[in-house]
């Protein structure tokens, strides 16, 4: 038997070398497991490029390939030498994440060229049914150590294509000079070879509509502190999109804005999630399959639900009294935590927080504080400052929270994508892990496969999220449109801190001033489930406990935050959208509407045919208040529902 696999290896490694073909071209291909989904790579005089088809349809038109060096270019000059094929088949766990068991098979292909110095440039394909990762790795007899000035990878789209994309920021707009921090709005079905908001491209993750044919998602996963998080290029008139490398005032101007690490040299993943329909789109796991766990983690990190005082009721919440009115709303709802967010260093102390954390304990609640990531990098006042920016500090401060019992961190206002910043990450929750303490992450950067690289990574923000509900009457006007897009895009490929669930009327502590809610009651009982986010914290106030029906609050204490299962039903981005998500063997099932009348759905739910299910759903007459009922699905799986405008209903 093993002299048999080594003969199929070698056939392979033979079959897979580039051949030459008309016009001095050497071209390959690799299929998927399934053979729907199609790599073909090219080399001509010296270039490489590749392009994607999915049953036989164009996704990716000829785009380019390769690295300029510090030891010389890997883009051009190249020579291909030989292919290997190997068969990836593994089954991985996420206890906090979309999917808890995922099954991952994949034909990994590595295209083996040497460059004009003899250096060498590996070319690594891994081709799911439906996703592609690619990186390369870099190695060389003579240097020990090599700066990656720029990537040349391309995304060429179809002529046809439009984009659900946001612009990347530049550094030092935004509050205190927070950005970028991956908080602009999307453009929705804008065509290919539009000019971005601020002429820096864009940030990942990214999505494409191949006009009928398909959807193609882009995004980058496996960046750790050996590199930068990139971004996507302004796209050229046709359509091709390149990666761009972070802008060197990013942070401050401190670092570099390129990539030096020691020989040999992996870069990050790029990752290209392709479907015929939205589906693989909603259900890729591709942020998590190419990466491996760093490190074990130090403790059992538990999925779960938290008050947040600061949401809205703002800064004034910031003191002992609130916080124990919090705890206690914790508590009664049977969440797992409570976040204690900015200035509570000077507002509480570390003494009251102490003193909290044993009242919560009582209670058999979890506290998670806030930080500023400060550095030079940003002019955020909010404390605590200082304390996250140097080991010896950050670990002393750790083992205090470890001491009293605190269970996690909130680490805001980072400002940029350098791979001095992706260390710091790095090394935040390297020690977070020693002292049993969960990372969540805002004003930040896309976390990039962290579910799986770190296991106390729980969530970030990277998204325009619910605090602008309180900021801006425009984005609560917009509420519903927000939930028909996240899903798609940033949602589809990390956890995400968008703190979901407002039953008040105004986003605001006081009934008759703050923004008003546009959204149902319905609505808000869907994003719960619509946003996954391993620890969900939820925009509920004490004062809803007396005014929402007893089926709302039951709904929310047993609402789970992290899945076995996700499954897209059906929806549009920026229009509608329908997810189902599972827990052992309970399914929500959950959908949101922003288009400008009432929509009927007949929804097709195979999994429930026959059963019989709960619904909430909207009252209907332009109120917010919602409907509960028992009905059941028909013999066929289908079930028709009716969402008004800013709407929702939640199956479970």
């Amino acid at each position: 038997m093993k002299h048999l696999l080594l003969l199929s290896l070698l056939a392979t490694m033979l079959s897979l070398s580039a051949q030459p073909q008309r016009g001095g071209i050497e071209r390959a291909t690799q299929a998927s497991p399934d053979g729907a989904l199609k790599v073909n790579l090219s080399f001509f005089r010296g270039y490489a490029s590749y392009d994607v088809t999915y049953n036989d349809k164009p996704m990716l038109e000829r785009s380019p390939l390769g690295l300029d060096t510090s030891i010389g270019s890997f883009a051009e000059g190249l020579k291909p030498i030989g292919a290997t094929v190997r068969t990836v088949d593994e089954t991985y766990y996420l206890p906090h994440a979309k999917a808890r068991e995922v099954h991952y098979t994949a034909n990994e292909w590595t295209q083996t060229c040497l460059n004009s110095a003899g250096d060498t440039l590996q070319i690594i394909f891994s081709i799911s049914n439906n996703d592609i990762a690619l990186r390369y790795r870099l190695a060389s007899p003579q240097q020990f150590r090599c700066t990656i000035l720029r990537e040349r990878t391309g995304f060429n789209f179809p002529q046809q294509t439009t984009t659900f994309i946001t612009p990347q920021a530049p550094w030092g707009e935004g509050f205190a000079k927070s950005k970028p921090s991956y908080e602009e709005p999307y453009v929705t079905d804008e065509p290919i070879g539009m000019r971005s908001q601020y002429g820096l491209g864009y940030t990942f993750p990214a999505l494409f509509r191949i006009g009928n044919d398909g959807w193609v998602l882009l995004s980058e996963t496996g960046v750790d502190g050996n590199y930068v998080g990139s971004k996507l290029s302004e796209s050229s008139r046709d359509g091709l999109y390149t990666i761009a490398f972070p802008e060197p005032q990013e942070n401050a101007s401190v670092g570099d804005a390129t990539v030096t690490a020691a020989l040999p040299l992996y870069t990050s993943w790029k990752t290209i999630s392709v479907g015929e329909t939205l589906k693989p789109i909603v259900e890729t796991t591709s942020a998590y399959n190419t990466v491996k766990p760093l490190y074990q983690p130090s403790i059992d990190y538990r999925p779960g639900k938290g008050t947040w005082s600061w949401i809205l009721w703002q800064d004034d919440s910031c003191n002992y009294n609130d916080q124990v009115t919090f705890i206690n709303l914790a508590s009664t709802l049977g969440f797992e935590y409570i976040l204690i967010d900015a200035w509570w260093d000077t507002r509480i102390g570390h003494d009251g927080i102490a003193k909290l954390a044993r009242y919560a304990a009582t209670k058999g609640v979890n506290i998670i504080l806030w930080y500023n990531s400060n550095g030079s990098w940003n002019d955020a006042p909010q404390g605590p400052r200082n304390k996250m920016v140097n080991a010896p500090e950050r670990q002393r401060e750790m083992a205090w929270m470890q001491s009293i019992g605190v269970k996690g961190i909130k680490v805001d206002f980072f400002g940029g994508d350098k791979q001095v910043t992706m260390k710091y990450y790095e090394d935040i929750l390297t020690d977070a892990n020693r002292y049993g303490i969960a990372v969540n992450f805002h004003g930040t950067t896309l976390p990039r496969g962290w579910e799986r690289m770190f296991p106390n990574f729980i969530t970030a923000e990277a998204a325009l999220v619910s605090e602008n509900l309180v900021f801006s009457q425009g984005f609560a006007d917009s509420e519903a449109h927000t939930a028909t897009l996240l899903p798609f895009i940033r949602n589809a490929v990390s956890s995400m801190d968008f703190g979901p669930v407002f039953f008040s009327p105004r986003f605001s502590k006081s009934a008759d001033r703050g923004t008003i809610r546009r959204t149902t009651d319905a609505y808000q009982a869907a994003s719960a489930v619509l946003y996954q986010s391993g620890i969900q914290h939820f925009g509920i106030v004490p004062d809803n406990l007396k005014t929402m029906p007893d089926y709302l609050l039951d709904y929310i204490k047993k609402v789970p935050t992290a899945w076995d299962e996700t499954r897209f039903v059906d929806g549009y981005p920026g229009k509608y959208v329908v997810i189902a998500r599972r827990q052992g063997d309970h399914w929500y099932v959950a959908a949101a509407n922003a288009e400008p009348q009432a929509k009927k759905l007949m929804l097709t739910l195979p999994w429930l045919a026959g059963q019989e299910v709960k619904l909430i759903s909207d009252a209907g007459n332009g109120t917010l208040g919602s409907t509960f009922k028992t009905v059941k699905v028909d013999k066929n799986g289908r079930l028709t529902v009716t969402l008004q405008t800013g709407g929702g209903m939640v199956l479970f």
